[in-house]
């Protein structure tokens, strides 16, 4: 029994260490019943993330759930000779990104899932140039991050500055603070809508069945209630004579 608790300590104090790490995160402002904005994420993705990450689980087709056709997925989101039909592949192979980034950057499919759609919120808002790291940029969330800012045309280049603070505890702190350097194609406000529309379709990638899952789910169990109801009724009247 000791050991069980100490192995529990060790995973619960790792998982602590885990949640502290990097910036604080704030909660994902999406809407995954919000078919403009997945419209406008899928756009996003296509044209900012697709170049280097694939994902090699989604099929165009399927964007089709949000109010897209064939026609539209095939004018404006199919910039190689791939099919509606075809999932997100890159043309970029593994020798090549090795080269060029030293790995071959993550398959995206089922990101918002295994990192959660908070953390990709603040990854994406929260890049700063720096100067001592290969690519010229880090990342206040995912410190020493090996990507570049992909969407730094749109945000514009932030910088860090630190500012001391006290703790809870009434130690001084020293905190980094992104201030915005040169301005973006948007405002503040402009991107960090982006941001959301985009984490949106990354959450609706990693489970484009959820909400249908949900309805079937939700349908079983009234179903179920009902049966239990005339199960009950069927108890009663069958042990009716033995009471």
């Amino acid at each position: 029994m000791k050991k069980i608790v100490f192995v529990l300590l060790i995973l619960l104090s790792g998982s602590l260490f885990a949640s502290t790490e990097g910036a604080a995160l704030e909660r994902a402002p999406i809407d995954r019943h919000d078919a403009a904005s997945l419209q406008r994420g899928v756009r996003l993705f296509v044209n900012y993330c697709l170049n280097c990450h694939s994902a090699d689980f989604m099929r165009y087709q399927v964007l089709e759930a949000f109010g897209l056709t064939p026609d539209e997925i095939r004018q404006n989101l199919i910039f190689t000779g791939a099919k509606v039909g075809d999932t997100m592949k890159i043309a970029m192979n593994a020798q090549e990104a090795k080269a060029w980034f030293g790995a071959m950057p993550p398959d995206l499919s089922v990101i918002a899932r295994s990192r959660g759609v908070d953390w990709l919120y603040g990854y994406l808002r929260t890049f700063y140039r720096d100067d001592s790291t290969p690519t010229g940029w880090n990342n206040l969330v995912y410190p020493n991050v090996g990507m570049p800012h992909a969407l730094w045309q749109l945000q514009g280049e932030q910088g860090v500055k630190l500012e001391e603070k006290t703790n809870a505890h009434g130690q001084k702190v020293e905190e980094k603070e992104l201030v915005l350097q040169v301005k973006g194609a948007m405002s503040p406000k402009e991107y960090d809508q982006a941001v959301a529309d985009l984490v949106n379709y990354l959450a609706f990638m990693g489970e484009p069945n959820r909400a249908k899952r949900f309805q079937i789910g939700t349908i079983a169990l009234c179903l179920l209630a009902i049966l239990f109801i005339f199960a009950y009724w069927l108890k009663k009247e069958y042990w009716k004579d033995v009471h």
